[in-house]
C-alpha cells in the first residue's frame, strides 16, 4: 500500500552529461535539461558528481544549484561519497538533500547501500555537519529491514533504497518475493521514524507496481530509463508519463483504502 503523501519525481541527470562530454561542444545541456524537466513538472533534480567528472562536472553541480533557486518548490538532491567529493558540495551550495552512497571512485555505477553499524563511527559526524548546514540526509542502503534501525541511529534523515534487485527480477518467478523484500525494508524504516526514497533501474514498466506495493515512498530518483525514454519521446512527454505511473499508483491506492 501506497503512503498518503504522493512520490517525487526527481530526474537524474547523469546520463545528460556524459553524452556530452564525448564531444566539446556543450550539448546536450544539463541546465537546459534539467529547466524543461522541472517545466514538465518533475519535483527535483539529482546529480551524482563523481570524483573522475566522467559525467557531471563541478560547474555543472553550481550551474543547476543557481538554477534551482528559480524553482523555490522544486528540490535539488546531490549524491556521492561523502568519503571523497561530496562533503564540499554540501558545504558550498547546501542543496535540499544529500544522498551518502557508498562508492568506490572507480566504481562503474552504484551497486550496493551502505554497511551498518560498522560505518556509522564514521558517517555520523558528516552526516550531523550536513544537518547542521540545513541539508536532509538520505543513506543508500540495500532493501534489508534489519538495517534500518542502524540507519537511524547512525542519524539519517532517509533511506533511499536500492531498487536494482526489484528491477533485475521483474517480470520473473522472483518479481514477488523482491516486491516483498522491498516492502519489509521500507516499512521497517517508517516504524523507526525514517522517510524512504527509492531509486535504480526504476522504469516506466515498473514504477507504478513499485509504488503500489511498497509503502512510504516520498521520492523516487531516476536517471537512465527515463533520459533514455526521453531520446525517443522528448523530456515534457517522458516526464509527464512518469508522473502518470506514479498517479496510477497513488489512484489505486485511493480505490484500494476502505471508505
Amino acid at each position: 500500500m501506497t503512503s498518503a503523501h504522493r512520490t517525487s519525481l526527481s530526474v537524474n541527470l547523469n546520463k545528460v552529461a556524459l553524452v556530452r562530454n564525448t564531444r566539446h561542444l556543450g550539448i546536450p545541456g544539463v541546465t537546459r535539461a534539467a529547466t524543461l524537466c522541472l517545466q514538465a513538472g518533475a519535483n527535483g533534480i539529482t546529480v551524482h558528481p563523481r570524483p573522475d567528472e566522467r559525467h557531471i562536472r563541478a560547474g555543472d553541480v553550481r550551474e543547476l544549484s543557481v538554477l534551482m533557486r528559480a524553482w523555490p518548490d522544486r528540490e535539488f538532491n546531490i549524491e556521492g561519497n561523502p568519503y571523497q567529493n561530496l562533503m564540499d558540495f554540501v558545504r558550498e551550495l547546501r542543496p535540499h538533500q544529500c544522498t551518502f552512497v557508498p562508492d568506490s571512485e572507480g566504481q562503474f555505477t552504484s551497486d550496493h547501500g551502505w554497511d551498518l553499524p560498522s560505518e556509522a563511527q564514521r558517517l555520523a559526524p558528516l552526516i550531523a555537519e550536513a544537518q547542521a548546514l540545513g541539508v536532509r540526509v538520505s543513506l543508500f542502503m540495500d532493501a534489508d529491514a534489519r538495517s534500518m534501525a542502524a540507519a537511524k541511529v547512525v542519524g539519517a534523515d532517509r533511506v533511499e533504497l536500492y531498487t536494482e534487485p526489484f528491477a533485475a527480477a521483474w517480470g520473473s518467478v522472483q518479481q514477488e518475493a523482491q516486491l516483498a523484500r522491498f516492502a519489509l525494508a521500507a516499512q521497517a524504516a517508517l516504524d523507526v521514524g525514517l522517510g524512504v526514497n527509492a531509486g535504480h533501474d526504476l522504469n516506466r514498466d515498473n514504477l507504478t507496481t513499485f509504488l503500489k506495493r511498497v509503502p512510504g515512498v516520498q521520492e523516487v530518483s531516476i536517471g537512465h530509463a527515463l533520459i533514455a525514454d526521453a531520446l525517443e519521446m522528448g523530456y515534457a512527454a517522458t516526464i509527464r508519463d512518469y508522473l502518470r505511473c506514479i498517479d496510477e499508483a497513488f489512484a489505486a491506492s485511493r480505490y484500494d483504502s476502505p471508505t
